[in-house]
């Protein structure tokens, strides 16, 4: 979270803005927090640049709730593609087959997920009620430098996209896009707050099993209030999106100032590892991710020296997933470039003293 941002909330903890409330104690079919709801949607669709056709959703589940949500929404029975690059997207594919039939149109399995499936190559069924994609795996360290474009590979299904984990960390091209969706708990705001994007034309076509809550259309019918939504997760991803739109870089503003400071960040974090004898990152170049840094000690006997040393040095949460081990430095749009300077600073010194 941006240390502002959270500022902000904290001065703003027993009284928002003059109404005698905390945002927490409000209802939320209220003036005040509908004023609240209404400019972080008018935010975040000017900070995407979402168009027109596409409703905002707040909801909640996060993305695994998604995994379940998307096709009870979209899938209409029949059946859906998938493209399966790591953790996130197996486990999306998995679930889906409760609801249809899954395909596996690509799969990077084979490279144990260190990179991407040529869009190319994929084995689209070519009936499908749409193909999902996860944009960034977080654990296993690839991320889509760009949107898959399906019409150019004679796909007519919509595309849907897991971004829970790069979510306003660079532009979405949403020519490409029939609907995205993420947890906010990456780069927009705390856990509890599912993100929802979703083109109009796939609005109506729920199965009847799926809740009326997790309806798009009847989520979209309400804006966002058919149920209580998750009040102070919506407020907090607001002043995210606040000061996500403040942020600049050079000529550049928004989204397009964070992707010129994530690439920075990245590129400083791979470009030591690449050239150390002592770290290794396992992930191709071309699909390596800018938010989630997987690497290893060439000698991982040292790993509880090095993790310790880091907790000493305030350098926090750096272990890797359990599934893959080594380490992992997630470096979310809210991260400064100077906390990988001392990250860097520290992976050069421990290497200096132990190899």
């Amino acid at each position: 979270m941006p240390e502002a941002v959270l500022q902000r909330a904290a001065a703003e903890m027993l009284d928002w803005e003059g109404s005698g409330m905390s945002v927490m104690e409000m209802s939320h079919r209220g003036k005040e927090f509908g004023a609240i709801c209404r400019q972080a949607e008018a935010d975040i669709r000017d900070l995407l640049a979402v168009p027109e056709q596409f409703h905002i959703l707040f909801m909640q589940g996060g993305g695994l709730g998604e995994n379940a949500i998307v096709p009870m929404n979209l899938s209409r029975g029949t059946s859906a593609d998938f493209v399966v690059t790591g953790s996130w997207s197996a486990k999306s594919q998995k679930e889906a087959q409760r609801y249809c039939k899954v395909n596996i149109a690509a799969t990077n399995a084979a490279d144990q997920h260190t990179r991407l499936p040529d869009p190319s190559t994929w084995q689209l069924s070519g009936n499908a009620s749409y193909v999902h994609i996860c944009s960034n795996e977080t654990i296993n360290g690839v991320e889509f430098q760009e949107i898959p474009d399906l019409a150019a590979l004679g796909c007519q299904a919509p595309l849907v996209m897991d971004f829970s984990s790069h979510v306003a960390s660079r532009p979405v091209d949403w020519r490409h896009v029939g609907l995205a969706f993420g947890g906010a708990q990456k780069n927009l705001g705390p856990a509890g707050l599912t993100i929802v994007i979703v083109r109009d034309d796939l609005l109506g076509h729920a199965l009847e099993i799926c809740p009326s809550a997790f309806n798009y259309k009847t989520v979209a019918d309400n804006q966002s209030m058919y149920n209580t939504p998750p009040t102070w997760g919506i407020y907090i991803a607001g002043l995210t999106f606040q000061w996500l739109r403040q942020q600049t870089e050079g000529a550049l503003t928004g989204v397009a100032a964070m992707e010129a400071r994530n690439i920075a960040k990245a590129r400083l974090l791979y470009d030591f590892i690449d050239g150390s004898a002592f770290y290794d990152n396992k992930v191709d170049a071309a699909c390596r991710s800018r938010m989630n840094v997987p690497f290893f000690l060439r000698d991982e006997g040292r790993n509880d020296a090095f993790l310790a040393g880091a907790r000493e040095a305030g350098l926090l949460q750096l272990k890797g997933h359990k599934s893959l081990g080594g380490m992992r430095a997630s470096i979310y749009n809210a991260m400064p470039l100077a906390g990988v300077q001392a990250l860097v600073s520290y992976m050069r010194e421990f290497e200096r003293s132990h190899a």
